[in-house]
């Protein structure tokens, strides 16, 4: 098969390193892709919202699947856009239709959705900046912390945690009237605060059966003991140490169950991932929010994890026939550290040499922002690069991943030194 993965980031390095290892994979195309992906497969530079333009190379390409990566294409329905198109239609995409995809496009559309098929998640209401004042209302009824999310996509970055009642007043009139997050909070959700620890389901499903790989748990916040600004992620541990059988079994018979089922009640159809971000609140867990693709950098402990081929399962979701498939799971924990540049989340300069690649023993690096310049891999984003590694235990993967850290440098590269300090 010739197959397409869209995206730039570490999560599609990791999907391209995964297929590459596939003996059904003829040959392997990402768009735009990165330093990393252009070692394994063909970059072909277009972006993952110019539906046309991959169209064009699809055709070209003679391509027979394609997996999306990033959330922007799906929620703007290149899923359909497929569908509706003869010379495409044959082509299996891996990632839910428009409809669905507002699972993560709308969290009013969440909320309604955990709602009407009795989903566990936090009492929230929604509000825009013709009911400010009932918004303010609201905020007065809750305990501190507040939580503020942005009603639409908003690159990880939508949600506000606040302990001062005035400030969460203040910042929700810069998210509504002001547009702090653009056209993603012309609606904003306020949600009542769970005291938890938190930690992130995969599911698979074909529209009809589901099921779930590996838990993780990312770590979110730029500094050391989860303080400062929210990032894309900053690490990731997989599986969860404190995910017990009984646990899982409540995830999947309280949550998993319902949301597949409730996929199939409101029609809204389905084939690929579904991410739920969920809280353990005592023994209980509650979701705080679904994605409809992978996480990252979730993906880089998750798929490396997975010893089942692939696209096997990608081919099996396209033909409606995952309950055949059996999930073979390495046993052993996975850790992914993550490199950033120096200002991230802020302002931060690219175009810096990254030095020490060659001498990584024992890990794998996940490339995200990061390109090939005139032969030297160079930064290109924020998160610049993912460092995985195994381990019998999560201490000793962490402990692999930080040595093989201290071989690689950039200008002003930063990365957290506590991954793992809540368990």
């Amino acid at each position: 098969m010739n197959i397409l993965v869209l995206g730039s980031g570490g999560r599609e390095h990791t999907f391209a390193w995964k297929i590459a290892q596939s003996p059904l994979c003829k040959s392997l195309f990402v768009t735009p892709g990165n330093s990393g992906t252009s070692r394994i497969a063909i970059n072909l530079p277009i972006a993952v919202t110019d539906f046309q333009a991959i169209k064009n190379a699809v055709v070209e390409n003679k391509i027979d699947m394609v997996v999306v990566g990033p959330e922007d294409p799906l929620v703007e329905g290149i899923h359909d856009f497929f569908l509706n198109d003869d010379t495409l239609k044959h082509v299996t995409v891996i990632g839910p239709q428009k409809a669905a995809a507002e699972l993560e496009g709308s969290k009013e559309f969440a909320k309604k959705f955990m709602m009407r098929h009795n989903i566990p998640t936090a009492a929230y209401e929604s509000f825009t900046a013709a009911n400010l004042e009932e918004g303010y209302a609201f905020l007065e009824k809750l305990q501190a912390p507040y939580v503020l999310k942005a009603d639409g996509l908003a690159a990880g970055k939508g949600v506000l945690i606040l302990n001062d009642l005035e400030e969460a007043k203040t910042e929700l009139k810069h998210m509504l009237v002001d547009s702090k997050f653009g056209n993603a909070s012309t609606k904003v959700v306020i949600e009542e605060f769970l005291h938890g620890i938190e930690l992130s389901c995969f599911v698979l499903t074909d529209g009809k059966d589901y099921k779930i790989l590996p838990t993780a748990k990312d770590y979110k916040r730029i500094g050391e003991g989860d303080t400062g600004l929210n990032t894309g992620g900053m690490g990731a541990i997989s599986p969860v140490p404190f995910a017990t059988d009984d646990f899982l079994q409540k995830i999947e018979t309280r949550i998993v169950k319902p949301t597949i089922e409730g996929l199939k009640k409101d029609n809204l159809p389905y084939v690929g991932f579904v991410f739920i971000g969920l809280i353990k609140v005592g023994d209980d867990p509650k979701v705080i929010e679904y994605n409809v693709r992978m996480g990252d950098p979730e993906t880089e402990v998750v798929l490396p994890r997975l010893k089942t081929d692939i696209v096997e399962i990608f081919k099996a979701m396209g033909n409606e026939t995952l309950s055949e498939i059996n999930l073979d799971i390495d046993s052993r924990a996975a850790t992914t550290i993550m490199l950033v540049s120096g200002g991230y989340p802020e302002a931060y300069e690219k175009g810096k040499e990254i030095f020490g690649l060659e001498t990584i023993e024992d890990s794998i690096p996940f490339h995200a922002g990061a390109q090939l310049k005139d032969g030297k891999i160079v930064t290109s984003g924020g998160r610049v690069m993912a460092i995985t590694s195994f381990g019998e235990t999560y201490q000793e993967a962490i402990k692999k991943s930080y040595q093989n850290i201290d071989k690689l440098c950039f200008d002003k590269m930063y990365f957290r030194k506590d991954i793992g300090f809540d368990l």
